[in-house]
């Protein structure tokens, strides 16, 4: 059925239902698995919608997300290959999170996406937004929710 699963992670408790369920997926199948966290940009300047920030300030900042990220991936990762899934980790820098998602499942050629849902209505869906929701409308893979 699914020969490759994304799932996408952020390090919360609800991402983490969502590795777990998505290992679990992956290993009834032997399927492989793409692990993926997406990283923030930092702006350069007040035209793209920030404050200047020091280049050096800049690396450092970028630096430490990134090292944050490819630790959240690994562990998830050691976990897949404690129940014998193939497991790949990515960490991707965008600001547009969904898009970022469904950009490398494309490219990875992925069969199902695996994200969680942190159950959001309402208002809060609409001030805060829902990068599953954005997933799921946008993909032309299939996507699993979690919640």
């Amino acid at each position: 059925m699914y020969k490759h699963i994304l799932v996408a992670t952020d390090g919360s408790s609800l991402s983490k239902l969502a590795t777990g369920k998505a290992i679990e997926l992956a290993g009834e199948l032997g399927a492989q698995l793409t692990i993926v966290n997406v990283v923030p940009k930092i702006m350069n300047n007040m035209f793209d919608g920030s404050f200047s920030i020091p280049a050096k300030q800049k690396i450092e900042l970028m630096g430490k997300l990134t090292d944050a990220a490819q630790s959240i991936v690994d562990k998830v990762q050691k976990e897949a290959e404690k129940a014998g899934v193939y497991a790949k980790t990515l960490v991707v820098k965008s600001n547009v999170v969904s898009e970022a998602i469904i950009q490398t499942a494309t490219k990875k050629n992925v069969d199902l996406i695996v994200m969680a849902s942190h159950g959001r209505n309402g208002i809060n869906r609409l001030l805060l937004g829902s990068e599953t929701l954005q997933v799921l409308t946008h993909s032309g893979i299939a996507v699993l929710v979690l919640r």
